[in-house]
């Protein structure tokens, strides 16, 4: 797989979010399947693995570490602190998480939502010497705004920040994308598939059960998602037309945007990664491109992203 580099960190062009082995997407699955499932991403070529203190709590951190015991070396493993940014918890929560992964350093550590109660200069500082201590290689903030990002960056230089972007959550090309490529820093994309939304496979008759968090999500009603099938009807017709899934082009379009995004797709499936893989040989021309995006400003996309209560920790 060709790499990429975000900041001054090289690594594939497409990661793997861990997410939902075991968390926010239906009852977990057998551990050692997913364990198996880490296994094949590593062998496709894989080498970002994105997880989070928060997943499970704990357990997700948990089964990653488990999944890459002596492979360490060759792979970049993302995690991400709490939601609590007092100094000294943040030191408790990398250390936790240094524990469950079963390694002495993290590659690249987020804070995870910025917390508006800490100065962000302050939590720069401490990662900076984390760094020094050799815990972490990079540092990075999710779902944060181009103003905190620039405070951040100015004490201690960021390698990516983390944020959702997908042909239907575009918002970032205008808040974010003329900060990121300004400082040289790269974008991390979560879900890159609308959270399996522009894969084609869900449709107003689905519906959400226990761990798995969008029942709650605006954009998963079914009123919404009869709304929203346009954007998956435009997808399927570029798919029709590049002999592709839905789920490679999509994929395939975010990787086109710019050469420092790396999307991070989760999946429980081995055949996924296959299919997700594949969408970095699809090619879009410049006029290609242009027309795709011409016709994604047309299309209103309903619901919001989040409930309102979380929306509140995004874009700070």
């Amino acid at each position: 797989m060709t790499a990429r580099t975000i900041g001054k960190m090289k690594t594939s062009e497409i990661g793997f979010g861990c997410m939902g082995l075991n968390h926010h997407r239906g009852p977990a699955k057998d551990r050692n399947e997913m364990i198996s499932v880490v296994h094949s991403a590593i062998n496709s070529g894989i080498t970002m693995f994105d997880t989070a203190e928060v997943y499970g709590p704990y357990t997700n951190e948990e089964l990653v570490g488990d999944a890459i015991a002596g492979q360490r070396d060759k792979l970049q493993i993302a995690t991400k602190y709490g939601l609590d940014s007092r100094l000294e918890t943040i030191r408790k929560s990398l250390e936790g998480s240094l524990r469950r992964l079963k390694t002495d350093y993290i590659d690249l550590y987020y804070v995870h939502r910025v917390d508006p109660n800490v100065p962000i200069e302050d939590i720069a500082i401490l990662m900076g010497q984390f760094k020094k201590e050799g815990k972490i290689k990079h540092w990075g903030l999710s779902e944060a705004n181009a103003k905190t990002i620039r405070k951040a960056h100015a004490v201690e230089p960021l390698a990516a920040v983390q944020n959702e972007y997908s042909m239907w959550w575009r918002t970032v090309e205008t808040t974010l994308f003329p900060t990121l490529e300004e400082l040289g820093i790269g974008l991390v994309a979560y879900s890159p598939l609308g959270r399996g939304f522009l894969t084609g496979k869900i449709n107003k008759n689905m519906s959400f059960g226990e761990n798995d968090n969008r029942a709650e999500l605006p954009r998963f009603t079914a009123e919404a998602m009869e709304a929203n099938q346009v954007v998956i009807d435009f997808i399927q017709q570029l798919a029709n037309e590049k002999r592709a899934t839905p789920a490679q082009i999509a994929l395939a379009w975010v990787l086109a945007q710019k050469p420092w995004i790396v999307p991070i797709p989760g999946t429980t499936k081995v055949d996924r990664i296959r299919e997700n893989n594949a969408s970095a040989n699809i090619i879009f021309t410049e006029s290609e491109s242009k027309k795709i995006n011409e016709a994604l400003d047309k299309i209103n996309i309903v619901g919001d992203r989040y409930p309102a209560s979380e929306a509140q920790r995004t874009g700070k």
